[in-house]
């Protein structure tokens, strides 16, 4: 069985994430092969890398790719090279040393995997993690609290809390990559994971929870709150373009929502999502069909 860790990275020495979350790698139950899709850093990531993990392989951009487009690289080269199995892990992010080997006893299911998020000392969970839980169905909060057990897996969130577990974790069989591919490059940074989602329901294919499986996400809320902020409007806008569940009909009523709550913003951001009108159509086009789209 061969599974590839994607990590991307951007200027990671910062609190050593990029050394602990290799280390996390090194240290798992289950043997992973760690690729390196680095976004241009200015710090001493270009070298610290290739010199301290080596094994790790090593795949330096020339200019800053974003996000998804450079996790694109990583699922290329895993798909290229016979992978089962992708982990997607942020370089601010460990695992638990036997998250790999709780998840993949879960094989064979038609599901996208997600161990439990915890923050960086594993003393709560994880901010965005623990808001999806709340909005979507709470049977794993109400096994906890009610009964004090919790079962080995959790299937969802559902589709209509439009909520996803974010990529900051996810382990993906590839047949899964296979049918629908990498993520959409009309998200640079931040929303990707939410296009993503929406393809997977799409698809019939479903997000199963595992929390005996562990990883650590060492930030506050977002990686980069500016950067979260920039754009914010236009990024909602383009998810509800590209969401290949609505109808047209069904897309005006989402941005009716978007206007009534940011009038402002939604206007500056209109043009930006008309002067992307072409790309939305083919992306619309292309996520309908199965396939390694955007790969």
């Amino acid at each position: 069985m061969k599974i590839y860790a994607v990590i991307v990275t951007y200027n990671a020495m910062r609190n050593s994430w990029i050394e602990k979350s290799l280390r996390s790698l090194q240290e798992s139950t289950v043997s992973i092969i760690p690729i390196v899709i680095d976004n241009g850093s200015t710090d001493e990531t270009r070298e610290f890398v290739p010199s301290h993990f080596p094994e790790a392989i090593w795949l330096p951009q020339d200019k800053n790719l974003g996000f998804g487009q450079a996790n694109n690289v990583g699922l290329r080269y895993a798909l290229e090279h016979d992978a089962d199995y992708v982990l997607l892990l942020n370089q601010d992010a460990t695992i638990g040393h036997d998250a790999i080997e709780k998840m993949i006893v879960h094989s064979g299911n038609n599901y996208l995997f997600s161990p439990l998020h915890l923050n960086g000392d594993g003393s709560r969970l994880d901010y965005s993690f623990k808001k999806c839980l709340a909005v979507s169905d709470n049977s794993m909060l109400d096994d906890f609290l009610i009964r004090g057990k919790l079962h080995s897996i959790y299937t969802g969130p559902s589709r209509e809390t439009c909520c996803v577990i974010p990529a900051a974790c996810w382990f993906v069989p590839i047949s899964i990559i296979k049918t629908i591919g990498g993520f959409n490059p009309l998200f640079f940074h931040y929303s990707e994971d939410e296009n993503y989602f929406r393809r997977l329901y799409y698809h019939h294919i479903g997000i199963m929870v595992c929390p005996q499986a562990t990883m650590y996400h060492d930030r506050q809320v977002h990686g980069n709150l500016q950067m979260f902020n920039s754009n914010n409007i236009l990024r909602k806008m383009l998810l509800v373009a590209t969401d290949i569940n609505l109808s047209f009909g069904q897309q005006i009523i989402w941005y009716l929502r978007i206007f009534k709550n940011s009038p402002k913003h939604f206007m500056v951001s209109l043009p930006q999502l008309i002067g992307k009108y072409g790309k939305v159509r083919k992306s619309r086009r292309l996520e309908k069909g199965t396939g390694a789209t955007w790969l």
